[in-house]
């Protein structure tokens, strides 16, 4: 479990403002502040500033744990995933783009449009948006996770526009995923149902603490993650869709249904490398998966800070646990899927470590069906919180 630290709300005025000589800050209104707009002197003054930290810490890194026999292997690998990996992106022309799901201002019953839009929201529960909003603020972290795929060793991208078939996908995954936050934050932003501004000091805070996946450069761990992680995102957004078609919003059910389509189909693809690397090397990534597993998946939002809550990521994942947007059960579902998926129980050949990490990976589900069961039961006694998002209006947790 990551730590995380508390700055009071105050802290990053205090770390960008300047100060005077009795310590005090200055600012425009100030007469330090007014005089030294106008007037020049002949003496500079250094005004120390406190750097930016990020507002959490996180586990000491493990770096570059793949030895360079493995690296080899994702080189050998790249005419594979030109055939079989680059066939799941979809041209620019034939993707779907936000603006076909949301009003068009260029048109005069643009107005109209955005009314129909905040009159549908209006019937969506506070819970929900919460949930939704949280969902957004994960996918608008995209900087975060291109980063985390180019620290992978072997199939980074280089030079930022390498023609390699890992550093191709990267990029393209990266821009087809971007139009997942910048649709949810228009919507979200027309509903008028949320605080626009505290969602975006969460999202910058977010992205500038990253994220800690514990995968050591190694892209069979990163990619083990992805795999998972996609699945996840898949489960949450279609879920989304699901409870906005029952509150009556069809527009909001198709805009999560459509994210979802994309993250089931990334999904396909980040599975199949696992694939192909059990086919390849079972032994280490058989290893690789154990390990993974061993640490657990840390969602990639884990993070979460919004300048006011120092557990809002726990708050939020809460609230999708009570809603059945995305709960212990769906994450022992996905491993579920995995170890059939990649047909780990019938590994043959594996060394004595490899025969171990097979055993635990086989028989992790029905303990962690144990652990979701009692954490049901403690989810029932849980309380309220304020959320910032909603303009502190309380939510049921």
């Amino acid at each position: 479990m990551a730590l995380r630290l508390v700055f009071p709300q105050d802290a990053f005025l205090c770390a960008s403002s300047p100060r005077g000589r009795n310590g005090h800050i200055v600012t425009a209104r100030s007469p330090r502040f007014a005089m030294a707009s106008t007037v020049r002197t002949s003496t500079r003054i250094d005004i120390p500033k406190k750097s930016f930290s990020p507002p959490r810490e996180v586990h000491e890194q493990v770096t570059h744990s793949m030895s360079p026999q493995k690296i080899e292997i994702f080189k050998s690998l790249e005419n594979w995933a030109k055939d079989n990996i680059l066939v799941h992106l979809k041209p620019v022309e034939k993707s779907w783009q936000p603006q076909d799901f949301l009003p068009d201002p260029s048109v005069e019953s643009f107005h109209d449009e955005v009314k129909e839009l905040r009159e549908r929201s209006k019937e969506i529960p506070d819970d929900y948006f919460v949930v939704l909003v949280g969902d957004m603020i994960t996918e608008e972290a995209l900087p975060t996770y291109q980063t985390m795929l180019n620290t992978l060793d072997g199939v980074r991208d280089e030079t930022g526009a390498s023609l390699t078939p890992w550093a191709v996908w990267t990029r393209a995954w990266t821009a087809e995923e971007n139009r997942h936050g910048d649709l949810l934050n228009k919507y979200l932003y027309l509903t008028g149902r949320v605080d626009m501004k505290q969602i975006e000091r969460t999202i910058q805070y977010l992205i500038g603490s990253g994220m800690d996946p514990r995968t050591e450069n190694n892209p069979y761990l990163g990619f083990i993650y992805t795999s998972f992680q996609e699945r996840a995102t898949f489960i949450s957004h279609g879920n989304t869709a699901r409870h906005a078609k029952g509150h009556g919003d069809l527009n909001l059910a198709q805009v999560c249904g459509i994210i979802a389509s994309d993250e089931k189909r990334h999904e396909t693809a980040y599975t199949k490398i696992i694939e192909k690397l059990f086919e390849v090397d079972p032994d280490g990534t058989v290893l690789a998966f154990a390990d993974m597993m061993k640490k657990k998946i840390s969602m990639p939002a884990h993070l979460m800070f919004d300048g006011r809550d120092d557990n809002l990521f726990e708050h939020f994942s809460a609230v999708a646990q009570r809603l059945e947007v995305y709960t212990a059960k769906d994450y022992a579902d996905i491993l579920e899927f995995l170890v059939g998926r990649w047909k780990v129980e019938g590994l043959t050949g594996l060394s004595s470590e490899g025969k171990k990490a097979q055993d635990f990976v086989c028989t992790l589900v029905p303990r962690i069906r144990r652990i979701e069961e009692r954490a049901q039961g403690r989810a029932k006694q849980g309380g309220t919180m304020r959320f910032s998002w909603i303009y502190d209006r309380e939510v049921k947790l």
